[in-house]
């Protein structure tokens, strides 16, 4: 649906006409959005309540350390709000750039596993009753990046005028967005789905992330 190949270099000459050409989106999209976040977020608590109690036991053998990773990240309107997550990695002490790769060593195996299914994700439904998420939106990243890359990419403000999602567009078809490069696809995707935002491209993502979830694609 969206070329991906294109080279930074465009990604950065390139102005975000399609952005600000967008049509808007009805207030009954909006609405019927709203309601699915609620209706979804609240059947799926009783899994995240099973989830705790199975980490809970199994985390001092497989991943010593807190339950959850509270991190400060960019939502709407470009305002900071605490993302909720499921601890994944050991802790580490050094402060990591925007443009830094993934420090894999620090996955511990069971968070390896919640990260492939994606299940790390699942206490931010809570983000989602607050108002500050979505189930589908543009991924929201690390506060402190987050102000370099407003700063250095192209369009990346302009992705922050819809509330972040657990999942998107750039997440199923874009990846895991490292450094400077990646995050410029990534803006790309997540302004051609705010362009193009409907009741059926929000289920075709949906579908997309189940079958990530499923197929364990995650990371």
């Amino acid at each position: 649906m969206f070329d991906f190949g294109t080279t930074s270099s465009q990604m950065s000459h390139r102005p975000d006409a399609a952005l600000r050409a967008s049509p808007s989106v009805s207030a009954t999209f909006l609405v019927c959005k709203r309601l699915f976040d609620i209706c979804f977020s609240l059947l799926l608590l009783p899994i995240l309540v099973a989830l705790v109690v199975i980490l809970l036991l199994a985390n001092p053998a497989m991943n010593t350390g807190p339950l959850f990773f509270v991190q400060r990240r960019m939502g709407k309107n470009c305002a900071p709000f605490q993302a909720l997550k499921f601890r994944t990695m050991r802790p580490g002490a050094v402060h990591r750039s925007a443009d830094d790769p993934l420090e894999e060593e620090r996955i511990t195996p069971l968070g390896a596993f919640l990260r492939q299914c994606r299940l790390d994700e699942l206490p931010q439904i809570l983000n989602v009753l607050r108002g500050e998420m979505s189930l589908i939106g543009p991924r929201p990243d690390c506060f402190d990046h987050a102000v370099v890359f407003v700063q250095d990419v192209p369009g990346y403000r302009d992705r922050h005028k819809v509330l972040p999602g657990i999942s998107g567009y750039a997440q199923t078809e874009v990846g895991y967005a490292e450094g400077i490069e990646a995050t410029m696809r990534k803006v790309q995707a997540d302004l051609f789905y705010i362009s193009n935002r409907s009741i059926f491209f929000e289920a075709w993502i949906f579908w997309r992330t189940v079958i990530t979830v499923v197929g364990r694609a995650g990371q």
